[in-house]
């Protein structure tokens, strides 16, 4: 039989965003509103929705109004649960940017809004965002055939529908992101490969450091403009900020003077740096003022046309430091732009009405094709003497991806540096295990006093321990002063705890029994043994698994369809390994598995990584309804080993986050 949330629910992206508990709840509200006439329309909602927490407490019945009206304007369309519910999920995220936090008291039904995804964007935007398509992905065999894109017209939100434009412009931004092997690019796709194809965008869209809580496959295929302009502005700043850092900018060292200021630069964000530079190369203009913005401090366009003649005086125009009108000056900046090269994605217009999302690309621009720094070798021997551990900057940036993707009040750019006050972590603990933080003894941020980071990280140590991690020696002060290894090692457990956790609840019969390291490994190689094939793993560090040939067979034993093994090398030379290590993150973010690794984590064969690997395949696997499972096959519940389950099984206290 199928579960209950099944029943209630047949939109898998939906069911990810509820426990049943919730469902009930929300199934309870609704089937009260519609008793009352006998149907629901879309004008009954704003009215109807005022005894939902959240969003009747924080909105009033004229802003619901107004707010379903311009997403929904037919008003007497009939509801039923499933549109009610995507309601309410806008109406939830809409109130918390309102209001900056979910009520107090309240019971959070939802993960945190996304408040940059909810705003309507501007055609001046759009218009942007499509010239910068047009202009990188130009040469692109597949899409050739699309591009360019007008910008006047909707024609972004069909190409989009299909998943292949977005998968590519990923790989712009981070290039290598996607294995483009495993992209459905027929011309003609059926329903399920679009959804493949939507949800390898989304896995990977939060793999280098989008925010997309809230944003399903639906919303692509639905065009959902707000929405798909909201992730592609983020994947495009990324690759915009992409060599505002040392390691790819390591002249960046001159707008420091010590080693001391080159720590401090390395921990800020990349709009902090780029405003640090635009501020460094200013000093050597005739320009006086401090630029903290790219919105009003820059909406005269006298800041551009001074750092544009510092950075390209052979192509200055006198006149442009003379001329009275702003709108006129920014024309001027604009022209001097162009004979500089700078591709241009923003008129005139945006920059005196201060838009800062197109002001931040125009110098970030600037910024990529002639930043004007001169390396000093004085300078440079500092970054000689800062530690350089891969290992632990790829840690850092996995935690730091998994942690936004849960959706916190803020994003954070570096964990060493951002978590340091303890309320993300305290943020993080509640998502991860919901009710296990006393948020009544906790400081909420901006905390001047030293004590009060203390007190939150004290906090944060004492449900690790209450968490059964292991913490020996370590206090509250040590995420307060910023160590990596005990903070790194903290994250960790968390990470490793969530997956257990989410996969303790899909348990059937479980009786509340802990999943082990050893439950996922036998489940791994079981599965793998069943489908035929010799291989297995001894271990999550077992150097064999350097080829990636076991995943692949893990992914096809879990889904026949997913791999194509004409593309797949015999993993012995590091290249072969590489391609193969790519292709299996791809094949699995394809399939639903939110993972953060790299390529070099399977060829390296980081334990902590592989762990994680296996049970997400595990996890999107036994969430699966037993009739759409690939395999007839179940496991027996022997010992520890996990027996295939319906996803009737979801436990009612199960977290809203996780690993997958």
């Amino acid at each position: 039989m199928a579960g209950y949330v099944g029943i209630l629910v047949s939109d898998p992206w939906l069911q990810n965003q509820f426990t049943q508990v919730e469902l009930r709840s929300l199934k309870t509200h609704f089937t009260s509103m519609r008793r009352e006439s006998g149907k629901l329309t879309v004008g009954d909602l704003a009215s109807r929705m005022s005894r939902l927490k959240v969003v009747g407490e924080n909105l009033s019945e004229q802003e619901r109004a107004d707010f379903i009206a311009d997403l929904y304007p037919n008003l007497n369309d009939e509801v039923d649960f499933e549109f009610f519910l995507k309601v309410y999920l806008k109406l939830h995220a809409h109130a918390s940017a309102r209001t900056g936090s979910p009520a107090k008291n309240s019971s959070a039904f939802l993960k945190a809004a996304t408040t940059t995804l909810l705003h309507t964007i501007s055609e001046s935007e759009k218009a942007s965002y499509v010239a910068h398509i047009n202009n990188y992905l130009a040469q692109d065999g597949f899409l050739n055939k699309y591009l360019p894109i007008n910008p006047s017209s909707n024609d972004l939100f069909e190409i989009v529908k299909d998943g292949v434009l977005l998968c590519k412009l990923i790989n712009v931004a981070v290039p290598g992101t996607i294995d483009e092997r495993a992209i459905n690019t027929k011309r003609l796709l059926n329903p399920w490969e679009r959804n493949e194809n939507h949800t390898l965008c989304l896995n990977s869209a939060k793999a280098i450091g989008c925010t997309v809580v809230n944003i399903g496959t639906q919303d692509f295929i639905e065009g959902r403009r707000h929405l798909v302009l909201g992730l592609i502005s983020q994947i495009i700043k990324i690759q915009l900020l992409a060599d505002l850092n040392l390691k790819k900018t390591p002249q960046l060292v001159e707008l420091v003077d010590d080693s001391k200021d080159v720590e401090e630069l390395m921990s800020l964000p990349p709009e902090k740096i780029l405003l640090r530079w635009m501020n460094f190369q200013l000093k050597k203009s005739p320009y006086k003022k401090i630029i903290s913005n790219f919105s009003t401090d820059v909406k005269d366009a006298e800041a551009y046309a001074h750092l544009l003649n510092v950075l390209a005086p052979e192509h200055s125009n006198p006149s442009t430091l003379t001329v009275k009108d702003p709108f006129q000056r920014a024309k001027l900046v604009l022209e001097h732009a162009d004979r500089m090269g700078c591709k241009r994605y923003l008129t005139a217009k945006d920059i005196v009405d201060g838009s800062p999302n197109l002001n931040l690309a125009f110098v970030a621009h600037i910024f990529q094709h002639r930043n004007g720094l001169s390396t000093q070798t004085k300078q440079i021997s500092f970054l000689e003497t800062l530690p350089d551990d891969a290992q632990v900057s790829r840690e850092e940036r996995v935690f730091r991806f998994w942690i936004n993707s849960l959706g916190n009040s803020t994003y954070i750019d570096n964990v060493f540096e951002d978590l340091r006050n303890g309320w993300i972590l305290l943020e993080t603990l509640d998502k991860v295990s919901p009710g296990i933080v006393n948020w009544k003894i906790a400081n909420r941020p901006p905390i001047k006093l030293p004590f009060k980071k203390v007190e939150n990280c004290n906090q944060v140590v004492k449900i690790g321990k209450q968490l059964k991690f292991s913490l020996v020696n370590i206090a509250g002060n040590d995420i307060v002063q910023g160590n990596k290894k005990l903070i790194l090692a903290y994250l960790w457990q968390l990470m490793r705890y969530n997956i257990l956790q989410l996969l303790k609840n899909l348990r059937f019969h479980s009786h509340g029994k802990e999943i082990t390291d050893v439950d996922i490994l036998r489940w791994a190689n079981t599965k793998v043994s069943d489908s035929g094939s010799q291989s297995r793993m001894d271990s999550f560090k077992d150097k064999s698994l350097s080829d990636g040939i076991f995943f692949l067979e893990l992914l096809s034993a879990v889904q026949p369809r997913s791999v194509n093994w004409s593309l797949v090398t015999k993993g012995v030379t590091d290249e072969q390994k590489k391609m193969n290590a790519t292709y299996i993150i791809s094949i699995a973010r394809k399939l639903g598995c939110s993972i953060f690794l790299l390529p070099e984590d399977i060829t390296e064969v980081n334990q902590k990584m592989i762990l994680t690997l296996t049970a997400s395949i595990m996890y999107w696997f036994l969430k699966q309804p037993v009739e759409e499972k690939p395999s007839a096959t179940s496991d027996s519940e022997n010992g520890s080993q996990v027996e295939t389950i319906s996803n009737s099984t979801t436990d009612d206290s199960a977290s809203e986050s996780s690993v997958e």
